[in-house]
This record gives structure tokens, sequence and C-alpha cells, in this order.
């Protein structure tokens, strides 16, 4: 079979579960968003009995590999009543360890912001959550952006991951196309392209952000 041929009849398994793989991944993004910001802004209280659990969730999801944390809530947690479908673990898995690096590059970006920001706010009668709502976080996000986006495109390569878990996806799939034609040289190779154009549109969205977010900045 060459090339040509093998790619052809590839191509719609892999590009299926290429969108799977998109969709895995937006959906953990969104569930990383939804965790990092409370997370980044219990990080910066200071209560430690509100920022130590804050911590000890940051300190551990970054200090243990993804897989594990994949392996633990889809194979691990069923062993004490709490049992996830293939989809549910993978998204909850992605989406807990991606809050913890988004909640670092916030709590990076908000600490960078001069605390004369927060000392003038006061002064104007504002309190802690309207500070941080609407004077600190938009100048936070201007710095966040490029580190969150970082993480946000490397979750479309962690998806990768959870075909270990029989999550369909686009390694899973690619690895069934390979069972059938023994051909994995240039399967993964074609994995590898379908992934890099993934993160080229998601690196051209962060360029975009930036661009808005940067543009009151510049005239």
């Amino acid at each position: 079979m060459d090339l040509l041929t093998l790619l052809q009849e590839a191509a719609p398994v892999m590009l299926k579960g290429a969108g799977y793989t998109l969709v895995f991944a937006m959906a953990a993004m969104a569930g990383g968003l939804l965790i990092g910001f409370p997370v980044a802004v219990l990080r910066i209280l200071p209560w430690r009995l509100l920022s130590w659990p804050a911590a000890i969730y940051v300190s551990l999801m970054r200090g243990t590999p993804l897989l594990v944390q994949l392996f633990v809530i889809y194979y691990g947690l069923p062993g004490i009543g709490i049992e996830f479908t293939p989809v549910t673990a993978g998204i909850l898995a992605l989406s807990l360890n991606a809050g913890a690096y988004l909640s670092e590059s916030l709590r990076g970006a908000i600490a960078s912001v001069a605390r004369g920001q927060w000392w003038a706010s006061y002064s104007l009668g504002l309190g802690y959550r309207d500070t941080l709502v609407h004077v600190v976080m938009p100048q936070a996000l201007r710095v966040a952006v490029p580190a969150m986006s970082n993480s946000l495109i490397s979750l479309i390569k962690d998806t990768s991951l959870v075909s270990v878990i029989t999550m369909t996806e686009l390694m899973l799939s690619t690895k069934e196309v390979i069972a059938t034609t023994f051909q994995p040289l240039p399967l993964y190779m074609a994995a590898a392209a379908i992934y890099w154009v993934m993160s080229l549109a998601f690196e051209a969205l962060q360029r975009q952000a930036e661009r808005r977010l940067n543009r009151p900045h510049t005239r």
C-alpha cells in the first residue's frame, strides 16, 4: 500500500479522532479555567485556612504525573465507590491538572500588579472584591494570557494520554488504524501533523487575544 492510499484510508478515522480531541480539549480548557481562577484568588488571600488547601491542591497536581492522576481517577476511585465513564474521567483529570497550572499563571500575574493599584482603589471606596474584579484582574489578564495560553495549548497534546483509559481521541484512533495496516511510522507522523495544526490554530487565537487586550495600551 503506497503512502497516499494509506493516508486516504486512514484520514476518516483519524480526523474523527481529532474532532474528539478538540471537544475534549475545549471541555478541559473550560474546566481548567473554572478551577484555576478561584484557586488563584484563594492563593492570594491572607487567610491561611483558605490559602493552604489551594496551595496543597496546586502542589499535588503539579507534583504528580498526569498519567498517574488519570489512573487514580479512573481505576482507583471505583475502589471506594466513585466511578466515572472514560470521557468524564479524562476531562476531569485534564481539568484538575490544567487548573493548577492556570492558577499559578494567574496568581503570578495578579502579584505583578502594583500594590498602589489596590490602595488607590480602596481610597475610592471600592472593596476587595470590586478592586480585584474591576481594577486588578483586567491588568493581570494582559500579563497572564501568554502563560495561560501555553497551558491551554498543552491540553491538546495531553489528550493523547487519555487513550490509556480507552477514551476515543486522535491517538487511540491512530493506534486502531495501525493495528489494521501495520504502518506505524507514516500514521504516527500524520497524527503529529494533526496535533501541530491544531496547536497552530490555538496559537493564532492566543495572538489575537493578546492584541485585543493590548489594544488600549498601544494608542
